[in-house]
């Protein structure tokens, strides 16, 4: 744009126009022509000792140039790769946490874990020398589930976690819960089991790297959610490695979701060979090993119980889960299932007493990890379940249940009994404004149209929120050149515009187009500071951190500008993007300034990451009781996402999030055989996601309550829609199964699923 423009314009986005006319910089895409081709070679089995590898002739094989087990990275001293959250037990105990080694030592945990690496002129050369490699395998008994991990005598993962127990976890307040309950005049009661997740982001995982030997530094450029936790944990704990003899870069990224922001066994290893073989590497994720390369998520089985008094208050909330943690320990995931369901446990509701306890094991499926939402649309499926069956089992409906226990805005701020404080929201305005924006005083006729025509037609509700978290190691620098400037910041954008978000915060700040804007992040040699992205909160880190850093520009080119007009600073005021003599004609501009002479301006984030979005879905579906399948008719969703920056991309987001939620209630799962652990859905022709088909034209509104805790006043919303969505399609569904006598179904709501329960009433 030619034109400043501010907060709430909901301006185009900078970056579409490189990636529409095909000049993004994806990883494989960048990667040298001649570098080096890298295989992985997997098990195929969920648990086996290896007996050993002979790899000669598979060394042997034309254009090979090297193999490499794990005896090679042992001899080496290659460290583990470390989970960088935490939980502890009641006495106090970190999770346990074996050895996740870049390739496993004497025994594979899981299909797909790694067993070699080769390093090849070309792929095709790699793959013809993996069937050559000759691995010994001895299979062991395997565990899928939680209940099987847990089991008296089940089969041992790690010597170093007896009973393949990684932590037993709590939280809340047990001694007040259990007065609430002993004391209440209804409990509800739901037992769940959510379905494991794969995301299959439109670019898989890519890596390649370069050797500049006069100075003996790799640079890895791959696809990633943030460069810095990388390169600091390869460096400090894999590899060993000084920081400087490593850079790390991520350009653009085709989808993140969670996924892409844990470090890897391949990156690692790809910089580990690059500096053995002194040869430029590559290496492309393949469509059908990402679902055995890529950390999963959700795959959580709790049993809950809502506690009301006579009035249909909610006095307490009680959890029993467990979370399946996979075969290793991957970076975020200790706090995902854990506290990403105590954030959300309370809901948009006034539930005075909260307990919850966990059971994490480990078992021979891949490891879980963040996927969008993070522990938390399982939770709210659970509790927003449990609400609609309170409601019915006392008589109420699932409107009149809600409205009678929503926080009000002067609850605000809200100590929730599972020990965290929602900072601002209007619960009533939210709800209100959904329930008129979806004219449910409508769907009693639409129901009625739906039945003449031999269907049943349901309508679901979900109050729900997200508790934004992250990494906040931010430094951001703004470079005033003459023509431009230029900011560098720590969080790293895979589709979500951060380009076009941030420029619209420093053309608001400094009165300059955003045409005239650059962001850059992805580079460790030129930006040391940044957490990545994750958790819902770049606009909170970067967003309120480049807001100083503009005040600081202001500051700095106040005094240059003295300087150059040969007055004092103090008489100097900066409008529209200049500098000014106040009560003369005399101004110069910021970039004829920095022609002048170059400056910045610098910040270091100083706010509260967390904030506490909040939404409320309706949606109506139809099912076909002959075949059990749904469509989803109507999805409204309101959401609160404080001070919004760019209407525009928030609906973007909403839209995203509201489609990847519609996928997890109907039909998305990861789907493991419980004998031999083998993964049964491991392609796009067994795993389904949600088509143009699937979903409605989505209605979507906003209100904004700003968030207290960052001067900005924003919160998150990439997640909020994901995790509100599939409570609000399930319930929808199970809405119009009720009346057929179907109290619960678990998701994915598949019509398979749907029919087979029908059959089973009849």
């Amino acid at each position: 744009m030619n034109a400043p423009v501010q907060l709430g314009q909901p301006i185009l986005r900078k970056e579409d126009r490189r990636f529409l006319t095909g000049r993004g910089r994806y990883a494989d895409n960048t990667a040298p022509a001649d570098a080096l081709a890298v295989l992985f070679v997997r098990s195929p089995h969920a648990h086996a000792r290896i007996a050993g590898i002979d790899t000669a002739a598979a060394r042997a094989a034309p254009g090979i140039v090297a193999v490499y087990t794990a005896q090679d990275i042992a001899a080496d001293g290659l460290g583990h790769l470390p989970a960088i959250s935490e939980i502890k037990d009641a006495a106090g105990n970190r999770h346990r946490e074996p050895p996740n080694l870049p390739m496993p030592v004497g025994k594979v945990r899981h299909v797909g874990d790694i067993v070699a690496m080769i390093v090849a002129e070309t792929l095709d050369q790699a793959r013809d020398a993996s069937e050559l490699l000759a691995v010994e395998y001895e299979e062991l008994p395997a565990v899928v589930t939680v209940a099987q991990a847990l089991a008296p005598g089940a089969p041992l993962l790690h010597d170093e976690a007896p009973g393949n127990l990684m932590c037993r976890w709590s939280k809340g307040d047990s001694a007040a819960t259990e007065a609430a309950f002993a004391t209440a005049a209804h409990v509800s009661k739901l037992a769940i089991r959510s379905p494991r997740q794969i995301v299959h982001y439109l670019e898989t995982r890519a890596a390649w790297s370069s050797y500049e030997a006069a100075s003996d530094i790799v640079t890895l450029t791959f696809s990633s959610q943030g460069v810095q936790i990388p390169h600091r944990l390869m460096c400090e704990h894999v590899l060993k490695l000084p920081k400087d003899k490593l850079r790390v870069v991520t350009e653009d990224v085709g989808g993140g979701f969670g996924p892409k922001y844990p470090l890897y066994r391949e990156a690692t290893l790809i910089v580990w060979a690059t500096r053995k073989i002194r040869r430029d590497l590559r290496w492309t994720c393949e469509r059908a090993e990402l679902a055995v390369a890529d950390t999963h998520a959700r795959d959580l089985v709790a049993s809950a119980e809502l506690a009301l008094d006579a009035e249909g208050r909610f006095v307490g909330v009680r959890v029993k889960a467990e979370a399946n943690f996979g075969a290793y320990v991957s970076m975020f995931a200790p706090s995902i299932p854990t506290t990403g369901l105590a954030k959300v446990i309370s809901g948009l509701y006034r539930i005075p007493a909260i307990r919850i306890d966990f059971d994490c094991a480990f078992t021979n499926t891949v490891p879980v990890d963040a996927i969008r939402g993070a522990g938390k649309p399982e939770a709210l499926f659970l509790l927003e379940r449990l609400v609609d069956l309170a409601a019915h089992e006392t008589g109420r409906s699932p409107v009149e249940l809600r409205r009678l226990n929503l926080l009000k805005r002067e609850d605000m701020p809200y100590a929730a009994a599972s020990g965290y404080t929602y900072d601002a929201a209007d619960c009533v305005k939210l709800f209100e404004t959904a329930i008129e924006a979806a004219d449910e005083a409508g769907f009693a006729g639409r129901r009625a149209a739906s039945e003449a025509r031999g269907f049943r037609r349901g309508l679901g509700l979900s109050c729900h929120l997200h508790g934004t978290g992250g990494i906040a190691d931010e430094h951001v620098v703004v470079h005033v050149e003459a023509d431009r400037l230029v900011a560098k910041l720590g969080t790293q954008s895979q589709g979500q515009g951060h380009e076009t978000v941030f420029a619209q915060i420093l053309s608001a700040a400094l009165g300059v187009p955003t045409g005239k804007i650059e962001v850059r992040q992805g580079d460790t040699r030129a930006i040391p500071h940044g957490g990545g992205t994750g958790g819902s909160s770049s606009t909170i880190i970067s967003g309120t951190t480049l807001k100083r850093a503009a005040d600081v520009v202001i500051q700095r080119g106040r005094d240059l500008a003295a300087e150059r007009l040969e007055t004092a600073p103090q008489d100097i005021a900066f409008r529209d993007g200049a500098f000014e003599i106040v009560g003369t004609d005399r101004r110069i501009g910021l970039f004829e300034l920095a022609a002048w002479r170059p400056f910045d301006g610098d910040a270091v984030f100083a706010d509260r990451i967390d904030s506490f979005p909040t939404g409320v879905m309706v949606c109506e579906a139809e099912v076909d009781p002959e075949t059990g399948e749904t469509r989803v008719n109507r999805l409204t969703a309101v959401a609160d996402c404080g001070v919004v920056v760019n209407p525009r991309l928030l609906a973007g987001q909403m839209h995203g999030g509201m489609a990847l939620g519609t996928g997890n209630a109907l039909m998305e799962e990861a789907i493991y055989d419980e004998e031999t652990g083998q993964l049964l859905s491991g392609t796009l022709m067994d795993y389904a996601l949600p088509r143009a088909d699937d979903v409605p034209s989505f209605r979507v509104e906003t209100i904004s309550t700003p968030s207290p805790n960052n001067f900005m006043g924003f919160k998150g919303v990439g997640e909020l829609p994901a995790n509100g969505a599939p409570a609000a399609v399930a319930n929808a569904v199970l809405d119009a199964l009720r009346p057929l006598g179907l109290r619960h179904l678990d998701m994915p709501l598949t019509a398979h699923k749907v029919w087979q329960a029908l059959q089973r009433n009849r």
